[in-house]
């Protein structure tokens, strides 16, 4: 099962054709990354970008790391989608679990809050299908509209989310896909209710505390 990546791959696929259609002119310069500087610093339960301009926290007796957990793999989680990303965030009790990945946009691509929206949207369309593959028509599966998201320091932003139950659990699995010049950001989330616990207050707080902050 590789259905995390499916709104990274969707939004990107759609955005390359609505860039098509457009004229070819640049609205920024190439953006160049140092590979050579690091991620980011974690600091207790607080993560600090360098290479990119966002922080984000980690509630009490959740995890911040820049690598991956292997359990995610055991969840369903594509390896190479899970190596795009720059932060993972997690409980290590219930595996419900954030990961953030920031990606340059190219010299032309242009973006408004409806757009951002439309994206979104449409991105939830292949998660279905990826879903329906994967276990078939007669899972429960249900998907949420997609509504526009307030992060601190980013412009547009949207969220949508579905939620099924595979092997007697419930899952909450979202994502966020934002845009800050000159980066379009993934947050994908995955809730997993355990007895005893309610993670979603939790991944409030970690987007609560999510921002981008101007490069020094």
């Amino acid at each position: 099962m590789k259905m995390i990546r499916i709104p990274r791959i969707a939004i990107i696929i759609l955005l390359s054709l609505v860039l098509a259609g457009c004229a070819r002119l640049p609205v920024r310069e190439e953006v160049k990354l140092d590979n050579s500087v690091p991620v980011g610093k974690i600091e207790g339960n607080q993560f600090t970008g360098i290479r990119y301009p966002f922080n984000v926290a980690a509630p009490a007796n959740w995890q911040v790391t820049m690598k991956f957990p292997e359990f995610m793999l055991e969840l369903g989680f594509d390896k190479e989608g899970l190596e795009e990303s720059q932060v993972f965030i997690f409980n290590p009790a219930t595996q419900s679990n954030v990961q953030i990945d920031f990606s340059p946009v190219s010299r032309y691509a242009k973006y408004s809050q409806k757009s951002i929206e439309w994206l979104t949207n449409a991105a939830g369309g292949s998660f279905r299908s990826e879903f329906e593959q994967d276990y078939g028509k007669d899972v429960s599966f249900e998907i949420s509209r997609t509504e526009p998201y307030s992060l601190k320091g980013v412009p547009y932003a949207a969220k949508r989310y579905t939620t099924y139950t595979i092997k007697d659990v419930k899952r909450e699995h979202g994502w966020v896909y934002a845009f800050a010049e000159p980066f379009q950001i993934f947050i994908i989330y995955m809730v997993l209710e355990k007895e005893g616990a309610d993670d979603h207050p939790a991944i409030k707080e970690i987007l609560n505390s999510f921002e981008v902050v101007e490069k020094k």
